[in-house]
């Protein structure tokens, strides 16, 4: 067992800046495409959380020595908490959008095209691994990319600022705004190529493609673990 400051490789009297820079180096450390696994991220995640809550540095957690299918038992499909009753805390808070995800590594396993028309029906007869294929919502305040991610989902990404394509999705059905200030080229905006970091739906069954960063066009725009390690090391 750990507690969130031994996760986090901070001290107990860390201020939120220690904190915030730790969560952000532990993270990437521990987010599989960089080395990590599945359920190292998802302590780190519920550890910040942890903090974040305004819960005692030094306690223990139980749950860390867990896999990654129980990391995250106490949250629903939508990513809110689950307080057992089947009700969220606050019933009035705003609902999110629906957002149906497809892993673009599976495209290929099954003969499918990205501009397939009937892409998710195929999708939903194929019996896909949950993390490949699924719903979850978005909450108004969340990217796509943190809302995945608190749904116990490990999506690519690196810089977390939209300044590489590590983290796209490729728009399939529905409206995603990309706000300025990114990577992307115009061509690609035009495709429906988002960035999962710094983007939210904004209608309702969204449907995406992710895990797409290796497509022509955008793997050249790609932030390499070392490049990214490198950046933060002076910030």
């Amino acid at each position: 067992m750990e507690s969130p400051s031994d996760v986090l490789g901070i001290d107990t009297e860390a201020d939120d800046e220690e904190v915030e820079r730790a969560y952000r180096r532990r993270v990437l450390e521990a987010h599989p495409d960089h080395g990590g696994s599945a359920a190292e991220f998802q302590q780190v995640r519920r550890a910040y959380r942890r903090l974040q809550d305004g819960e005692d540095p030094a306690a223990l957690d139980v749950e860390l020595d867990g896999d990654a299918a129980d990391t995250d038992s106490e949250r629903d499909a939508t990513g809110e908490e689950d307080d057992g009753d089947g009700e969220s805390d606050d019933e009035s808070e705003e609902v999110g959008v629906t957002v149906e995800y497809l892993n673009y590594e599976v495209l290929r396993d099954h003969g499918w095209e990205l501009n397939d028309d009937d892409l998710f029906e195929k999708a939903a007869a194929a019996d896909l691994d949950p993390a490949d294929h699924g719903q979850f919502s978005v909450h108004p305040s969340d990217y796509l990319l943190e809302s995945a991610e608190e749904c116990g989902f490990t999506w690519p990404y690196a810089c977390r600022g939209g300044a590489c394509s590590n983290c796209a999705v490729a728009v399939v059905e529905g409206e995603i705004p990309m706000p300025s200030g990114h990577i992307l080229p115009p061509e690609m905006i035009d495709r429906g190529i988002r960035l999962s970091c710094i983007t939210a739906p904004i209608t309702e069954n969204t449907k995406l493609v992710y895990n797409v960063k290796h497509l022509p066009g955008l793997d050249e725009l790609r932030l390499t673990p070392s490049r990214f390690d490198q950046s933060h090391l002076n910030d």
